[in-house]
């Protein structure tokens, strides 16, 4: 065989390995709305920036006449290439080959990709549609699973690590992105469960369908499993390339600045008069979010999930911050079990990037009630408690109205090693608000005062009085609980320099081996 021989065959086996499953195959992948596995990494990645890796593996099964089909890539394409100039790497299930079920050899190319990133430095993308574990291959492809588990629990804090679900991902093959920093998935055309609608029909009697079981909906909205909720994949790969941009490549580095053509000293005076006259009324605490940061740039995390509580990224001066905010605009802005988790994870994920993070109280307390205590709230709370209380990242914090009782302590206190600590005038620090501490503090003489008039007219003057003495921010302010109290259209201002100060933080953790946050 010639050399030029030689190179034809090599372009030959290039152009079937690219067709995946086949012609057919990607037609139906097509007609479902979906793209196939290298049309989503071209759309991903930077023009002209892929390389791949292992194009020419196949599988090794000969189980039930496996070896008599067999496909170039073997279900997955591997490799490395740019977002916006910096380096990822990224796999790519590819449905069109057996369902983009996983085998040995389809595992050991994803464990090699996230090996070299590790080794690198970089971020991990992986695009899920596949239909778990190839039963072929029995326990193989079990151990293929695990292989890539334990390489995504060892990346866990040294490597960004995004899942994008844009289909079937069921069984053993959602713990891989159940273990990533950030999952994706498609409206309608993507779903996760660990067991199917079929099982659940045969073991509980309960009849679902797939969408109502583990559809993206589901997951963005009620399990909290879903970080984002797209249209559509062209959608997703647009929000995994801005997700990107403001993380770090890993946790030795810090996230990248941009140019900031939006003044620091900008003012909005819209925000003195921000905060209702009412104590009890509601505002949106995005509208202060947007009025602060960068070119009111805001991308929002588990928008549809927990909605008491706002997290997500945005730029201050061209550097990445982390933000979380209560929202009183839902629940009155409480904590409770899944805001609590929401946030920690939050908490944790910056705090293991580098990246700052700026906290906006106005919190009532915790959700009461025997469905709270239940659940857990003692220990899930905690875990936003111990989240700050743990990270060394620069951590600024500005209350805004309410801060009561422990929800005070939790929310990024000055004792949690909060750096700066800012309130606005509007801002009651207290054990708990003015009607339920004069509960508390006069009940022996309420129910000595018969006449209706003359108890309402009681209960109002004390109020006031508790309000003057501790629903403020100066009481705090006085023992240095608050280091300023901060002109509400100012705050752009006085975050960034904040920030600006606390480069150069150092804190330190005592030694140990890891922390046991409470789970």
């Amino acid at each position: 065989m010639s050399n030029q021989d030689k190179i034809k065959e090599l372009i030959e086996l290039r152009a079937k390995a690219k067709l995946g499953g086949g012609e057919k195959r990607i037609e139906s992948q097509h007609k479902k709305g979906k793209f196939t596995a290298r049309e989503r990494i071209d759309m991903l990645l930077d023009e002209g920036s892929f390389e791949e890796f292992d194009m020419f593996v196949t599988h090794r099964c000969t189980n039930f006449g496996m070896e008599k089909e067999q496909y170039l890539g073997d279900g997955v394409v591997t490799g490395t290439g740019t977002i916006d100039g910096r380096v990822v790497y990224v796999f790519s299930q590819d449905f069109t080959v057996f369902g983009g079920s996983l085998s040995e050899t389809f595992a050991q190319k994803i464990c090699k990709v996230m090996d070299m990133a590790m080794k690198m430095g970089a971020p991990i993308i992986g695009i899920n549609d596949s239909g778990g574990a190839r039963i072929q291959e029995g326990v193989n492809s079990l151990a293929g699973y695990a292989e890539i588990f334990e390489r995504n629990i060892l990346a866990s804090g040294v490597i960004p690590q995004i899942s994008a679900i844009f289909g079937p991902c069921a069984g053993g093959a959602v713990y891989s992105p159940a273990l990533t920093d950030f999952i994706l998935m498609t409206d309608k055309s993507s779903y996760m469960f660990v067991t199917g609608p079929k099982v659940v029909k045969t073991v509980t009697g309960e009849d679902i369908t797939t969408e109502d079981l583990g559809g993206a909906n589901v997951h963005a909205s009620k399990s909290g499993v879903a970080h984002f909720l797209c249209d559509d994949e062209e959608e997703g790969i647009l929000l995994i390339r801005k997700l990107i941009s403001y993380l770090p490549q890993n946790n030795l580095e810090e996230a990248p600045i941009t140019e900031c053509n939006d003044p620091i000293e900008r003012i909005d005076e819209a925000l003195n008069n921000i905060i209702p006259e009412n104590p009890n009324q509601p505002y949106d605490v995005k509208d202060v979010i947007y009025s602060i940061v960068d070119n009111s740039e805001f991308l929002e995390i588990h928008r549809n999930y927990a909605k008491n509580i706002i997290i997500g990224f945005a730029k201050l001066n061209g550097m990445s911050v982390g933000i979380v905010a209560n929202q009183p605009n839902f629940l009155a802005g409480v904590l409770d079990i899944e805001s609590s988790r929401k946030a920690a994870r939050f908490v944790r994920f910056c705090d293991s990037f580098n990246i700052p993070l700026l906290t906006l109280v106005d919190v009532p307390g915790f959700l009461p009630g025997s469905t709270q205590e239940y659940g857990g709230i003692i220990i899930h709370g905690a875990k936003l408690m111990f989240a700050y209380g743990e990270a060394t990242v620069p951590k600024v914090t500005v209350t805004l109205r309410k801060s009561y009782g422990g929800a005070h302590d939790v929310m990024s206190s000055k004792q949690l090693r909060g750096d700066v600590n800012y309130a606005w005038p509007t801002a009651e620090i207290a054990v708990m608000g003015a009607a339920g501490a004069i509960e508390v503090l006069e009940g022996r003489k309420l129910k000595s005062i018969e006449d209706p008039e003359e108890k309402a007219k009681y209960i109002a003057e004390k109020e006031e009085e508790y309000k003057k003495q501790f629903a403020n921010p100066y009481n705090a302010a006085k023992y240095g609980y608050i280091d300023d109290v901060i002109e509400p259209m100012n705050t752009r201002f006085r975050i960034i320099r904040a920030f600006q100060t606390l480069a150069t933080k150092k804190d330190t953790l005592p030694p140990k081996k890891h922390s046991n946050i409470p789970l």
